[in-house]
């Protein structure tokens, strides 16, 4: 299967350039790190992770899943979630990226856990994860969605894409036991 050029991956790279004044950038050692840093305008590149967010939506035992359709990972199967835009917050994002994959309203009950994963070759990611409880819609793949559907805890799919997710889903498995939210690595 051929990926259309829209939706091929860019790999994250260094600045090379001054995006404010467009010198060369040198390495120069800020904040206890290495970072590039404009000789003639003192830009600093701080190579910062992207922000996504989305939810945890069960029905009874059942987990809300999406299939990826575009790279990375075509065919994968994830939580419902996305990037946020520049203007939203993250609750914001989560209801507007599981609209947009599946189809369904819904309110977000709490918070649940946030995670580092460094497995998407577009850029670091900081994935924001919402318990949520439907309020409406119809469920259907939308937008970047192959498919979307729910799935007994002990019948996932096996080609669960991405880090963050699998450790969600674990962390989910384990706190419908436990009763315990997930916590900071001690």
């Amino acid at each position: 299967m051929s990926i259309p050029a829209e939706h091929k991956l860019v790999e994250a790279r260094d600045y090379r350039f001054c995006p404010w004044c467009r010198a060369i950038l040198v390495e120069k050692k800020l904040d206890g790190r290495r970072r590039l840093r404009c000789p003639d305008c003192d830009f600093v590149w701080y190579k910062n992770p992207v922000p996504a967010a989305g939810a945890i939506i069960s029905d009874g035992d059942r987990l809300l899943l999406v299939k990826r359709k575009y790279a990375p990972e075509i065919g994968g199967w994830t939580l419902p979630a996305g990037f946020m835009e520049y203007d939203e917050s993250p609750m914001e994002c989560c209801i507007r990226e599981v609209r947009e994959e599946t189809g369904l309203d819904i309110k977000i009950t709490r918070l649940f856990w946030n995670y580092k994963a460094g497995d998407d070759p577009r850029t670091m990611v900081v994935l924001i994860l919402y318990l949520a409880d439907i309020i409406g819609g119809e469920l259907k793949p939308g937008d970047d969605a192959a498919e979307v559907d729910f799935f007994g805890l002990d019948d996932l799919p096996t080609n669960i894409a991405f880090s963050a997710h699998r450790r969600a889903i674990a962390d989910y498995r384990a706190f419908l036991s436990s009763g315990v939210f997930p916590k900071a690595d001690d």
